[in-house]
């Protein structure tokens, strides 16, 4: 289905996708330290969101 040089690209894309994102993130991480404290709220509260609505839904079912 994939010639070998297309696997080999997709390899090497990968490799380097993920170095570059390593090296931005490492590069920011100081930023991210300012402006993203409490982040994990944002995901808690989303959570807790979906857990409310699977609760509505299994109340309203019986």
């Amino acid at each position: 289905m994939f010639t070998q040089g297309q696997w080999t690209f997709a390899g090497f894309f990968v490799v380097a996708f993920i170095v570059a994102m390593i090296y931005a993130y490492r590069k920011d991480l100081k930023l991210h330290k300012i402006f993203y404290k409490k982040s994990y709220l944002v995901l808690l509260g989303f959570l807790a969101f979906i857990g409310l609505l699977f609760v509505i839904k299994v109340y309203l079912k019986h």
